[in-house]
Parts: structure tokens; sequence; C-alpha cells
């Protein structure tokens, strides 16, 4: 292949996609503040949103990238087909793969660039958008749902209630329940407090120690100061509040292990953390599959039936990630399953109209 045409191809695809993705933010954004502007009032509020919605940018270029790098894909090559290059393109032996190799190479070289982008800009993006929504204009949304700490753990035959405290620091008002296989309650333990002393054991003090027996009885005990071995040691409490895809790669990971361990719900971390590669780079076969369909027979170089494609392609993405999520979080759909199929369905389709338009299935065109 030309490095000439390889390098035209390329650029001509980069100023299509910087400039649908300048403008799908744009739109985001504008649309986003006419729909929330009554919210932001109070002294120096103009400076807070300027902030808000330069975060907010950030967040928007994660989201749409992948359906700006479809997009492009489509414009780029209806927009060649116009002019009739492509059809030069065939007179001097140039094949599908002229256009499929730059903007396939562009697309991957992207996908990359957003997982990295999610992973140390964006984070903190959202992050910095939370903090100005509830303690500047006092919307909160869900954000309890994310950030009220965690009280109830359970691990092996104990479930710990800790109102308050630390792994690190200790736990203040514990009540700490011993239950039988046969969930029968075993033994209640209330203490003042309670501080890892070293593994699995913990001192506890100001404890009432309640124990029962199958027959009905009880009997309780007082103690000053006493240790436990509990079966889990700090590191099992270390439970960090926050969105899921406000914590990075390896914040995840600890978090679906350390939750796992205690009895918490892992499902939408594990979503996060493989859509943080899948999401991005659906990108990928997304493209591949515009330009198969920008090179279909008889088709010609319409910029609005690209576009149009494209946004149908992105809306069906969507939608199948949205149920995908739904199944997800009801336990009916595994995570793996659910952040990847939308990418392998995407996948086959671009090589069904690739091995279509090279002739191999079915009738290709010329």
């Amino acid at each position: 292949m030309s490095a000439t045409l390889f390098r035209y191809v390329v650029r001509t695809y980069l100023g299509f996609a910087v400039g649908i993705l300048c403008a799908l933010v744009t739109v985001f954004l504008v649309v986003d503040f006419v729909d929330r502007s009554r919210m932001y009032t109070g002294e120096g509020w103009v400076w807070s949103v300027v902030v808000l919605y330069a975060n907010k940018a950030l967040l928007c270029v994660q989201q749409l990238g992948p359906a700006a790098l479809l997009l492009a894909a489509g414009a780029a090559v209806s927009s060649l087909r116009k002019r009739g290059e492509v059809t030069a393109m065939r007179a001097l032996s140039f094949g599908p793969k002229a256009l499929y190799l730059p903007v396939g190479v562009c697309v991957a070289l992207a996908c990359v660039g957003l997982i990295a982008f999610d992973e140390w800009v964006v984070v903190q993006a959202g992050i910095r958008v939370d903090e100005i929504t509830t303690q500047r204009f006092n919307r909160w949304g869900d954000w309890g749902m994310y950030h009220t700490p965690k009280q109830w753990f359970r691990r092996g035959d104990h479930i710990f209630y800790l109102r308050s405290g630390s792994a690190q620091e200790g736990f203040v008002d514990v009540a700490i329940l011993t239950v039988t296989p046969d969930f029968r309650l075993a033994r209640r333990v209330d203490a003042r407090s309670m501080r890892p002393v070293e593994g699995t054991r913990w001192k506890l003090e100001g404890v009432v120690e309640r124990t029962f027996t199958r027959d009905g009885q009880s009997s309780v005990r007082e103690l000053d100061e006493v240790e436990y071995d509990l079966g889990a040691s700090a590191r099992t409490f270390r439970i960090r509040p926050g969105r899921p895809e406000q914590m990075r790669v390896p914040v995840l990971r600890e978090q679906i292990t350390a939750r796992g361990e205690v009895g918490l719900a892992t499902r939408q971390f594990s979503l996060v953390l493989h859509n943080r590669f899948a999401y991005p780079l659906a990108g990928l076969p997304a493209a591949l599959l515009a330009v198969g369909l920008a090179l279909r027979p008889g088709r010609k170089g319409n910029l609005t039936v690209a576009l149009v494609e494209g946004l149908l392609i992105s809306v069906i993405m969507w939608g199948l990630m949205v149920v995908a999520r739904t199944l997800v979080l009801s336990e009916r759909l595994s995570p793996v399953l659910a952040a990847w199929f939308p990418v392998a369905l995407l996948v086959v389709a671009a090589a069904l109209l690739w091995l279509r338009g090279e002739g191999r299935l079915g009738r290709g065109g010329g």
C-alpha cells in the first residue's frame, strides 16, 4: 500500500473524528447546561459552572469517543467516495484494505488512548464533578448510595455491624453475631470499641457477650477487655466508598476481592472493570463496520446516510449495554458477558461485511 495514500486517508479520517467528537461534546454540554441551569445559583456560581463543565467535557470525551470514531469512519469513506477517490483507488488496483488499514490503525490507537484517558483523567474528573454538584450546588442525586459507609459485613459464621471507624484505627460501637450453619444465632457480642491486634485477632473493650443454646437458654457476661479470633483481619474491612466508575483498575480489583470476602455485592464493580476496556475497544469493530457499510455496492457518497447509519449502530449498542447492565444488577447475566457481548457482536458484523465485500460470502461488490 502506498505510504502517501495511507497518510492521506489518515488525515481525512482524523479530520472527521476530531470535528465530530467536538460537535458531540458541545451538543451534549449545551443540552445539559440548559436542562440544569436553574440549579446554578449563589455567589461565584459562574466560575464553579466553568470548572464543572470543564470536567464534564472530559467525561463526555470518554463516553462519546467510541461513537465519534464510528461516525467518523463512515463519514470519511463516504466523503472519499463522493469525490470519486474510492473509484480512483480501485482503478489503481488499491482494494478495500487501502481504507480499512489506515482507519483501523487510527481507531486502534485511539481506543488504547481512551482506556488510558479513562484510567488517569476521567476517574479524577468524575470525582470533581460530584464534589462541585453536591458541595457547591447542593444536588445530591444518588451520591449517598455510593458514599455512605458500609456497616454490615459477613465473614464465615460471623456477621459484623460496625457503626463507625476504620480498619486501620479500629471501630466504635460494634455488634458481632455468630450464627450456626443452619443460621441460628449462637452468640452476640456488643462492644464499645474493636481494634486489630495481629492476624485475625481483635481487642474488644466494653464487652457484653450473650450466648444462646438450642434449647432457648441464654447467658450474659460483661468484660472490660477481651481478645477474640474473629476469622477476619483488618484488611478484610478495606471497603472504600465511592462510585466504581471513579476508581482506577487496581482499586477496582481490590474492592471486588474485599467486597466478595465480606458478602457485599461485587457485580457492578466487575462490570465497570470489564467496561473500562470493553467500552473503548468497541470503537474499533464499530468503525470497521462503518467502513464496510460505506463501501457497499451501489452505495453513493452520502454523508447524511453515513451519519444516520452510525447513529443507528450507536443507539443499538447503547440499548444493548443498558439492558445488559440491568441484567447484571439483577443477577441474571455475568458481568464479563455483559461487557464483552456488544464488542463481540460488532466484531462478527464487521467481519461478515468485510467477507461479503471481498466476495467470500455471498455476492461481493466491485
